[in-house]
């Protein structure tokens, strides 16, 4: 229903009042699950398909949505960004509150342990709801739970607990305090920190075994905003696209936005398919998920001396010893009525247990290895053709091989009478081809604006090294009995809190920075990447990986607030009556002066998108001075020959900080297949404020 109506009334008993319209009085409380009613206006109800739609025709409403599903989407990635434990740090560090809305925290670890902090931030508005098995601290100020559709999963924990492990990674590597000696059983040994380890964290549990609902998510952002948090971390989303106003994060984050705090959101983790990017609200940071140098390898070490590298977290040590080694495809579990079709693969089942306990199994398929290992066998080695570019952890010794060498593997068993072999610890080798965005993280072009570029930049997200709950193990899968307090995970999940860390930092050098300015500086001053390691290049990075030391000062900023938004959203359709209604002002409507194109935004890329032929856009933006007082910039562009880029004026020349001067960029491309690009920077001979500029066809 918006933003928070003026007056002094109970919007809870307007919410009722609603109900009992539709399903009348006797159901109306049992109906209403949450009522919004300290950041924005709106509710959460128990409703039939008719019901909905009476409520969706009643005056107020911006829109009515299913409570659908979201989903969950390290030592060594702090110093890879050349963002070192000895940066410059503020003393407002300590007052910046992260908002993490995820599945909890796990209090004891290392991360969060609170000594030597000082009072509680007096801005800090929010709660800790404590029990039994849980309690903040001067580390962790707040802690709160939400649970929409009843019951809890067995197994879940009903705090803001941790029980899954994602959150504390997530915590962690957002704000988490230096923790020395972590690692996971010694793999990747060192200092796991956060991008503002002295900072405050407060928790927003929103995530279970089951998922994470819409209507928690909301619950969760309706807090945080109240709370005063300063940054808003959110690692997941959903599976297809929905409007702005149908989404829950982009309702949240808008709302975030609109009190001046920025949302980071993760890109996904359906990559490398096109469009596949969950999270692309114009107004939140959108992370998609680059590798670091540090790659972990695990060897398979046959009967016949041949040694064969793979992908994987492997902990396990077989201390050299060979065990028999069979082909998944040679062992079905007959009884059951499966055949090599099937056992080739370790499906569920579908290998004798009699002639693979004990042994070593080849398998032509990644899986997440319970099969087998609920067979009896020793280990794993899976083979086909899939990425190689990130690493899964198993419940028992594995390795992921390649084909080529995974036919080598089968031809060693068809051709010895005995074949054996183990699988050692994984180590890890240097990566030279980074920096490159993985092979999961989830591409653009934005499937909602297609002139708006998404995902906005990346940052590291591969084999993370972070805390972890130990109330589950390091996989959470059946057989696995390994609990650490640290553990290497995977995802733009990762990603994201990287981004969230790096924002919070720039924020405790630049407290008064709207969520756009602060967007604007990680965005320009993102490290380019290579169109030669990333093929779908800017709907792969955006404007590139970020580095949290140049974002501080990047001399000029891209800023835009609620109003800027609001022009955007009349140019994508919505009416005055909506747009009133969700930002609470009367006056926000859709006029000829105010209905702006998407090209208008003063957003810190440019993006040209087509069906084919010639097209010509112009794009009007305002650059902000927070460099030098006296400065002149000059535009530097760098286009391909199928774009033409013009720059008027081409030179912007400021007399005082806080100056904001406006120019044009006219854009002429013949639209590809795919996917070109160039930049227009501007440079002052400090500082360069680099955007990218982009054409692509529609999908």
């Amino acid at each position: 229903m918006g933003d928070l109506p003026k007056g002094d009334f109970s919007l809870t008993a307007l919410h009722s009042s609603m109900l009992q319209k539709v399903v009348g009085s006797n159901r109306a409380s049992d109906s209403l699950v949450y009522s919004y009613t300290r950041s924005f206006n709106g509710f959460v109800a128990k409703l039939t398909e008719v019901e909905k739609e009476r409520i969706a025709s009643m005056e107020g409403v911006v829109s009515v949505f299913l409570n659908g599903k979201k989903r969950l989407h390290t030592t060594r990635s702090w110093d890879f960004l050349g963002f070192t434990e000895n940066a410059k740090r503020t003393t407002v560090e300590s007052d910046i509150i992260v908002g993490m809305l995820d599945s909890g925290i796990w209090p004891e670890s290392k991360s969060f342990d609170d000594s030597g902090y000082g009072p509680i931030p007096s801005k800090w508005k929010g709660s800790c709801e404590t029990s039994k098995n849980f309690t903040c601290n001067k580390k962790i100020i707040g802690g709160k739970y939400y649970r929409s559709v009843g019951q809890i999963p067995k197994g879940d924990i009903p705090s803001p607990r941790d029980s899954d492990g994602h959150g504390s990674h997530t915590a962690s590597t957002a704000a988490g305090r230096l923790a020395s000696k972590a690692s996971l059983f010694n793999l990747g040994l060192g200092t796991a920190r956060g991008g503002v380890p002295s900072a405050r964290i407060a928790v927003y549990k929103i995530c279970w075994a089951d998922g994470c609902y819409g209507a928690d998510v909301l619950a969760a952002f309706d807090d945080a905003i109240a709370d005063g948090v300063d940054i808003i971390s959110l690692s997941i989303g959903g599976s297809s696209p929905e409007n702005y106003f149908e989404d829950p994060i982009a309702i949240g984050a808008f709302h975030s936005m609109k009190n001046g705090i920025l949302t980071s959101n993760s890109a996904g983790n359906s990559g490398p398919v096109a469009g596949s990017i969950a999270n692309f609200s114009p107004w939140s940071l959108s992370v998609a998920a680059s590798v670091i140098d540090r790659k972990f390898v695990t060897n398979v070490h046959l009967g016949n001396n041949k040694i064969y590298q793979g992908v994987t977290v492997n902990t396990f040590q077989l201390n050299n010893k060979l065990y028999p080694l069979v082909y998944g495809g040679d062992v079905p579990n007959t009884a059951a009525g499966f055949n090599s079709s099937e056992s080739r693969f370790c499906e569920n089942d579908s290998l004798d247990k009699t002639k693979v306990n004990g042994k070593i199994v080849l398998c032509d398929t990644l899986n997440d290895g319970t099969a087998v290992l609920g067979a009896g066998a020793a280990g794993t080695v899976m083979q086909d053709g899939g990425f190689k570019d990130f690493a899964f952890l198993f419940p028992l010794p594995a390795s992921y091989l390649g084909t080529e060498d995974g036919s080598i593997v089968l031809n060693y068993i068809n051709s010895t009478s005995k074949p054996a072999a183990t699988i050692q610890k994984s180590t890890t080798i240097i990566d030279k081809a980074v920096p490159y965005v993985v092979s999961f993280s989830s591409r653009g072009p934005n499937p909602i604006t297609r002139d708006i570029l998404k995902p906005d930049l990346s940052a590291p997200g591969v084999d993370i090294v972070a805390a972890w709950s130990e109330a589950t193990t390091i996989t959470g899968l059946i057989g696995d009995t390994r609990v650490s307090p640290f553990n290497i995970v995977s995802g733009t999940s990762m990603a994201c809190p990287h981004a969230t860390g790096a924002a919070a930092y720039v924020k405790s050098f630049n407290p008064t920075w709207s969520p756009a300015a602060l967007k604007s500086a990680l965005m320009t001053t993102a490290t380019p990447m290579s169109t030669k390691t990333n093929t779908d290049a800017e709907f792969a990075y955006g404007s590139g990986q970020i580095n949290p030391l140049k974002a501080t000062n990047p001399g000029l900023v891209y800023d835009a607030g609620e109003a800027d938004f609001v022009s955007f959203l009349c140019s994508q359709g919505y009416n005055s009556s909506t747009l009133q209604l969700v930002t609470g002002n009367k006056a926000a409507s859709c006029t000829k002066a105010n209905n702006a194109t998407v090209w208008d935004l003063n957003y810190p890329s440019f993006t040209v998108s087509g069906t084919s032929g010639q097209v010509t856009r112009v794009f009007h933006r305002t650059v902000t001075n927070v460099g030098n007082s006296i400065s002149t910039y000059k535009a530097i562009i760098y286009a391909p020959s199928q774009i033409s880029i013009k720059v008027n004026p081409n030179v912007l020349s400021f007399k005082a900080l806080g100056q904001k001067l406006c120019f044009t960029v006219t854009v002429t491309a013949q639209i590809p297949s795919t996917i070109i690009s160039g930049s227009l920077i501007w440079d002052d001979g400090v500082y360069q404020v680099r955007s990218p500029v982009v054409a692509h066809a529609y999908a």
